[in-house]
C-alpha cells in the first residue's frame, strides 16, 4: 500500500496546483522560505524520532485501540489540509462543510436514525462531553448513570459540566447491571443513562434492549457510547463473524450516539462524532458571533457545536475512505469488520481449550481479555503472572508480541471461577484489541507465542 500511496502523492500536489492557479499569482513572503538541505534534514531527524513507536501497523501489535489509517483516509486528508479549511463556518470551509452533513447523514442512517442532528468533533472525549451537554438542557437537574465499565470519560465529562454522576455495577458479564440500575432510579432522580456498546477494557455490550425498557419506567435519556463499537452495527446479523443484532438493532431508539471513525472508521486522530435523534435539541446551541455566520443563511455546523475551529481535512479523509470502503456489510467497511471479529472468535476458540490460559469474558465484538492459569489461583498470583507475559512478550527479540493489561475487579473474575482466591480487589489480566483485519490470519502465531512464553 505504501508503494500505492506515493504514486498517489503527485495527484494531490497536482490538485493543490490546480486550486492555486485558479487566483492571480503573488511572491510567496521570503519570511516562509526555508533552504531544501535545511528542510530534509528536519525531516531525516523526524524520521529518525518516530522509529521510536511500537508497531501499530503489524498483526503482532495487539494491544492498545492503535492502527494506522487507511491510505486512502491520508489522502483525502492531505489534499484538504494544504488548504486547510475549518469547518466550523461555512465561511472557513464550504466544500468539506457540505461534505461533514453528508458524512453525518450516512452515518445517522446507519444507526437507524430517521431524522437527525449531529456532526464530526476532534474527539470521542468532546463528542460525549457534547451528548451530555444536551442531556444537561433536556433534563435539568437530574443526574447521569453509567457503567462501572464505561470509559473515565463520562465521570470526568460530568465533572465539567456540574451534573451528579453515578457509578452503576457491572455484571458477570461486564454489562450494566439493569436491576441495579432500577434499583438506583427509584432512590435517585437519573435523566440519563449512558449505554456503552463496546466497553474499552472487555469490548462488553449494554443490554440496551432492556435499558429502553426502563427508560420508559423511568423517564431517562439514552445516550449510546459506541465509540468503540459503533460500526459494528454494520454486522449486526448474529452470525459466526457478526455480532448481537439484538442489542445494535436497537441503537435507534437512543436519544443520542456517539461514534469514533479514528478507531473502527480508519481515520487518523482526532475524529469523532455525535448524533441525536431530535434535530429540535439544536436551539441548546444557539449563540451569535459578531465574525462569523455571515456567506450563508445554510447552517454552518459551528451553530450546532461546542467546539469552534476543527479541521475540515477530517471530512475530507472519511468521505474518500467511505468512497472505497462503503457502510456496506459483505462489501465495504463490514468485511473489514468481520475479519476482526473472525480473529476474536478464534482465538478464544484457542484459550477456551487451552490448559496455559483462560478467557475473562466471551468477547463480543474483537477484544480478547484473558489471564495465564497459575498454580496459586489467587489474584494477586495471577497479577504478577500476566504482568511477566506483558513484559516477556514485548521484549522478545526475534519474537515481540505487543499486549496490554487490564486491571479487572476481582469480584468479576470469581463470579466465573469460583477456585480463584480474591486476595486483592483487582486483578491484572491481558488485554488485546484486534482491531486489524489481518489478525485473522495471524491468531494461530500470536496464540503459539502467548503460550510459549507462559
Amino acid at each position: 500500500m505504501l508503494d500505492q500511496f506515493a504514486s498517489l502523492l503527485t495527484d494531490v500536489v497536482e490538485g493543490q496546483h490546480r486550486f492555486r492557479a485558479r487566483w492571480q499569482p503573488f511572491q510567496e513572503d521570503t519570511s516562509l522560505a526555508v533552504d531544501d538541505a535545511s528542510l530534509r534534514n528536519a525531516l531525516q531527524d523526524l524520521q529518525t524520532r518516530l522509529q521510536d513507536n511500537y508497531p501499530f501497523f503489524h498483526p503482532m501489535y495487539a494491544g492498545q485501540m492503535l492502527k494506522p489509517p487507511h491510505q486512502a483516509a491520508v489522502l483525502g486528508y492531505l489534499a484538504a489540509m494544504l488548504i486547510n479549511p475549518n469547518n466550523h463556518a461555512l465561511d472557513g470551509g464550504p466544500a468539506t462543510g457540505q461534505i461533514e452533513k453528508e458524512l453525518t447523514a450516512d452515518l445517522a442512517q446507519m444507526f437507524g436514525y430517521t431524522a437527525h442532528l449531529g456532526h464530526l468533533t476532534s474527539s470521542g472525549t468532546i463528542a460525549n462531553l457534547e451528548a451530555l451537554y444536551i442531556a444537561r438542557h433536556e433534563q435539568p437537574g437530574r443526574a447521569v448513570a453509567f457503567s462501572a465499565q464505561a470509559h473515565y470519560t463520562h465521570s470526568r465529562m460530568c465533572e465539567v459540566l456540574g451534573m451528579r454522576a453515578f457509578e452503576v455495577p457491572a455484571d458477570r458479564d461486564g454489562r450494566i447491571n439493569a436491576d441495579a440500575l432500577n434499583t438506583l432510579c427509584l432512590s435517585e432522580d437519573i435523566g440519563t443513562v449512558v449505554a456503552t456498546l463496546g466497553t474499552t477494557g472487555l469490548g462488553a455490550l449494554d443490554p440496551l434492549p432492556q435499558l429502553l425498557e426502563l427508560r420508559e419506567r423511568h423517564g431517562f435519556r439514552i445516550h449510546v457510547d459506541a465509540a468503540y463499537g459503533g460500526f459494528f452495527t454494520l454486522i449486526a446479523d448474529d452470525a459466526p463473524d457478526g455480532v448481537s443484532a439484538e442489542v445494535f438493532g436497537a441503537m435507534h431508539e437512543a436519544d443520542s450516539i456517539v461514534v469514533d471513525p479514528h478507531k473502527h472508521g480508519l481515520q487518523p486522530y482526532g475524529c469523532g462524532c455525535v448524533l441525536f435523534r431530535d434535530p429540535a435539541v439544536g436551539r441548546h446551541y444557539v449563540h451569535d458571533s459578531p465574525y462569523t455566520y455571515f456567506t450563508s443563511d445554510d447552517l454552518h455546523l459551528g451553530e450546532i457545536s461546542l467546539e469552534c475551529s476543527r479541521a475540515g481535512a477530517s471530512a475530507a479523509a472519511l468521505w474518500m475512505t467511505l468512497r472505497m470502503l462503503p457502510l456496506d456489510a459483505e462489501t465495504g467497511l463490514g468485511a473489514v469488520l468481520r475479519r476482526c471479529r473472525s480473529a476474536a472468535t478464534q482465538w478464544s476458540e484457542k484459550i477456551r481449550t487451552s490448559e496455559k490460559l483462560s478467557l475473562v469474558l466471551e468477547p463480543e465484538l474483537d477484544i480478547v481479555a484473558f489471564f495465564p492459569d497459575t498454580r496459586e489461583r489467587s489474584a494477586t498470583a495471577i497479577s504478577k503472572h500476566a504482568a511477566e507475559v506483558f513484559e516477556r512478550t514485548m521484549n522478545d527479540a526475534e519474537n515481540p508480541l505487543y499486549l496490554s493489561k487490564l486491571r479487572v475487579p476481582t469480584a468479576l473474575l470469581a463470579a466465573r471461577y469460583p477456585d480463584i482466591r480474591a486476595d486483592a480487589e483487582w486483578t491484572t489480566v491481558l488485554r488485546s484489541a484486534l482491531m486489524k483485519p489481518e489478525h485473522a490470519g495471524w491468531i494461530e502465531r500470536i496464540h503459539s507465542t502467548v503460550e510459549q512464553i507462559v
